[in-house]
């Protein structure tokens, strides 16, 4: 079994076929490359995404690709989103098949081994509480999703999305039960969703632990700093950077905890090559920073950063793991605030600007705004090489001199890509 934290850097592991009876069975199509190496999936994927990316209005050069990193092919997925069908009796824990019907992935071979352990606790609890899946045809039924997230040290976040606050007393009253049989369970919660619609989580959460987020604490590779081999000097050693993260209920992570873990210490590692002006700190802004992975990575004291996210409980969180590594608000501060709508050239632009955007990326606006702005340098990380394309075309004076694919969803055609842009006074 490969470990949820195997390091990956090195290269990918080996074929990758007949892990999973239900993909090879047809019942599940979550994972349409699972059948193909995993060497092969990645050159594909690199090449695929190279290609899209030199077809641009602003190009990748092919010269700018690293290595892409590779992931291991089992236990790398942190969460599980699980839809709950079948009967309370009976629950099916999965996904819906092609037919409608429930596909049970309580033994799905991509999730982290705390999650698979917890899958049949949980469906034993939804049987001895009588909570009833909801039944999509007949718009019917109380528990829609069962959503898990788990540590790199284990811990567990359950969350219940109901649609109704018929069973929140329930669960609390099941809640000692659960953490007997679960007792890395650190948070506990409902979601409440009524609506029938595809949209997995509703606006209201109840928190019925003490804790209401988790704690991701992240080990990233950072290379120590000096000069090898100088005389009198012993050359420096390669070193961790411990990097805790609060996960609030409704916030989003990153689902590869390891090769999140490469994509901030590579982050980093750029940043760090390029030094700023000397006596003067870098000004560095990070925005869609979510709980403050780039922000917090980056922190020191050549450096002052400013987060910048829309979640007010995503902030909450950064704020909390900054305080956890002793950070001083003059070094990284946080701002709950729509960082799609900002100006980097309302005053002095910032040094270094990170972005992190969803899926629709930054948009034409903002890439506008950036283009006029004269900032420098820009940190990009997309999970969507169409709008990251889009992005770049918007913004045709920033010329990327280093990009790399981390390969976030193994067995998919999706990934995530680093770029590192500098502008050319010359455009």
């Amino acid at each position: 079994m490969v470990s949820a934290r195997t390091p990956t850097a090195t290269g990918p592991v080996d074929s990758t076929a007949s892990l999973c009876a239900l993909h090879d069975n047809g019942n599940c199509r979550s994972c349409p490359q699972l059948a193909t190496p995993a060497p092969a999936q990645l050159r594909r994927k690199q090449t695929r995404i190279a290609a899209l990316l030199a077809d641009g209005a602003n190009p990748v050069p092919a010269f700018a690709w690293q290595p892409a990193v590779a992931s291991a092919p089992t236990r790398f997925r942190n969460k599980a989103k699980m839809v709950v069908s079948g009967t309370a009796a009976a629950p099916i824990l999965g996904v819906l098949g092609p037919n409608g019907r429930g596909v049970d992935l309580r033994n799905c071979p991509l999730h982290a081994a705390q999650i698979q352990a917890a899958l049949p606790v949980l469906a034993r609890t939804i049987t001895a509480l009588g909570l009833t899946p909801y039944d999509v045809s007949a718009r019917r039924g109380e528990l829609k999703h069962v959503l898990l997230t788990a540590s790199p040290d284990e811990d567990l976040m359950v969350r219940f999305v109901l649609r109704t606050h018929r069973h929140i007393e329930d669960l609390r009253a099941a809640l000692p039960g659960l953490r007997r049989a679960l007792p890395t369970l650190a948070v506990l919660s409902a979601n409440i969703q009524p609506v029938h619609q595809a949209i997995i989580e509703g606006p209201e959460e109840i928190v019925l632990t003490e804790d209401d987020r988790l704690l991701m604490r992240l080990q990233l590779p950072i290379e120590a700093q000096g000069a090898p081999g100088a005389p009198g000097t012993v050359a420096p050693r390669p070193r961790t950077l411990e990097l805790p993260l609060y996960l609030p209920t409704r916030s989003f992570f990153q689902t590869n905890t390891a090769i999140a873990e490469q994509l901030y210490a590579t982050a980093r590692r750029w940043v760090d090559a390029v030094p700023g002006s000397a006596g003067e700190p870098q000004r560095v802004w990070d925005l869609f920073c979510g709980v403050g992975g780039f922000a917090l990575t980056l922190a020191a004291p050549e450096r002052r950063v400013l987060g910048v996210e829309v979640s007010a409980a995503a902030i909450d969180g950064a704020r909390a793991a900054a305080r956890l590594m002793k950070l001083p608000e003059e070094l990284v501060r946080f701002e709950a605030a729509d960082a799609s709508v900002l100006d980097p050239g309302a005053g002095a632009p910032p040094d270094l600007l990170v972005v992190n955007p969803p899926r629709r990326g930054i948009g034409a606006e903002l890439a506008a705004r950036i283009e006029a702005s004269g900032v420098e340098r820009v940190l990009y990380s997309s999970c969507n090489p169409v709008s990251l394309a889009r992005d770049l075309a918007g913004m045709p004076s920033l010329q990327v001199h280093r990009a790399q694919l981390f390969d976030m969803f193994p067995h998919t055609d999706h990934a995530e890509v680093l770029l590192d842009l500098h502008r050319d006074r010359s455009i």
